[in-house]
C-alpha cells in the first residue's frame, strides 16, 4: 500500500508544476491550485504527522487546546512557548506605534505585562471565540463544541454535527479570518468517528502540517468524549498554495521518501473537552527528516 504521506507530496508536486502564479494579499506571491482532498485513516492509531520534515507536533496540539479554551489572546500561547501567532499582533504594534521592536522583546513584554498583553496581544474574535462563544443576533452565546459533543453522545446519526468559524459579522475584527473554517463529523454504525475539515486557504509548506495534527488531535479528543473510536480524517482545501519564497523548500521536501507515520494516543480519559493537557498526548514512533524552514507571510 502506498504511504499516505504521498498524498501531500503529490499535492506539493502538482502545485509546483501546475499552480497558477499570481500576487496575493501578503505581497509575497503564490503558486496555487483550487480544490484538493486528502484522506488519512486514524483507526490503527497512526496520525498524519509528516515525516519528510520534522513537524513540531506539540506546538500544533497546544494551539488546538488553546482554541478549545475560547481564548483570543496570545499571552497563554507564549507562556507555552508557542510563537506561531505572534506575527499578526507584532505587525499591528509596529504599524500603530512606529516602534520597530524585535519579536523576542515584544513576546517578552506580552508574557510579563498583563496590561500590555491585553492591549497588544489580542487577535480579535478568532477561532476559539467562534467555536466556544459564537454571538448570536439575540445576544446569546453558542458553544458549538459543547453542542457537537452532546449530539455525538445523544444523536450520532445526525447530519448536523459540525462547527465553523466564518462569522461574517466579526470577520473585520479578526487578525486573520479562519483558514480551517468548517469541521463536520460522521459516526459509522460500527462506532467510528470520521471528520471532514474544510480549509478555505492553506499555506502548504508551513500551515498544512500543523492543520493535519490539530485536526487529528481534536478527533481523538472528541472520540474519547463520545466513547467512539477514531476513523477517517478527510482534509479538503479551497485555495492550496505555495508562497513563491517556499518553492526551493518544497523541492527539498519532495526529494525525501516518507517514513512510517507515528501513532498518537491519549494517556488518560479527560473529564471533559476542557480538561485535556499537552501531557495527555503520547506520540510514539516518530522518526522524521530534519525540519525545513520558511518565512511566514503576514
Amino acid at each position: 500500500m502506498r504511504h499516505p504521506e504521498y498524498q501531500y507530496l503529490d499535492l506539493l508536486d502538482h502545485v509546483l508544476a501546475n499552480g497558477d502564479q499570481r500576487m496575493d494579499r501578503t505581497g509575497v506571491g503564490t503558486r496555487s491550485i483550487f480544490g484538493a482532498l486528502l484522506r488519512f485513516d486514524l483507526s490503527g492509531g497512526q496520525v498524519p504527522i509528516l515525516t519528510t520534515k520534522r513537524v513540531y507536533w506539540k506546538t500544533a496540539v497546544r494551539e488546538m487546546l488553546w482554541f478549545l479554551t475560547g481564548g483570543t489572546n496570545i499571552q497563554p500561547l507564549l507562556r507555552d512557548n508557542v510563537r506561531i501567532w505572534t506575527d499578526w499582533p507584532l505587525a499591528a504594534y509596529r504599524r500603530e506605534t512606529g516602534e520597530h521592536i524585535e519579536q523576542a522583546a515584544f513576546e517578552q513584554r506580552i508574557v510579563a505585562d498583563d496590561a500590555f498583553a491585553a492591549r497588544w496581544g489580542e487577535l480579535g474574535p478568532v477561532y476559539g471565540k467562534q467555536w466556544r462563544r459564537w454571538l448570536g443576533a439575540d445576544g446569546r452565546e453558542h458553544d458549538q463544541i459543547g453542542t457537537l459533543i452532546e449530539t455525538l453522545n445523544t444523536n450520532p446519526a445526525s447530519r448536523r454535527m459540525l462547527f465553523h468559524g466564518w462569522n461574517v459579522g466579526e470577520l473585520g475584527d479578526m487578525a486573520l479570518p479562519p483558514c480551517h473554517m468548517v469541521y463536520q463529523y460522521h459516526v459509522t454504525s460500527g462506532g467510528r468517528l470520521n471528520c471532514l475539515m474544510f480549509q478555505r486557504s492553506v499555506d502548504l509548506l508551513l500551515g498544512a502540517a500543523f492543520n493535519f495534527v490539530g485536526a487529528a488531535a481534536l478527533q481523538l479528543m472528541l472520540a474519547q468524549q463520545a466513547d467512539l473510536t477514531p476513523g477517517e480524517l478527510i482534509w479538503v482545501a479551497g485555495d492550496a498554495h505555495l508562497y513563491l519564497n517556499h518553492l526551493d523548500q518544497a523541492h527539498e521536501q519532495l526529494a525525501r521518501e516518507p517514513r512510517p507515520f507515528p501513532t498518537m494516543r491519549l494517556a488518560r480519559r479527560a473529564a471533559s473537552i476542557d480538561d485535556y493537557r499537552i501531557d495527555d498526548f503520547v506520540v510514539e514512533g516518530y522518526d522524521p527528516y530534519p525540519p525545513i524552514k520558511g518565512e511566514v507571510a503576514v
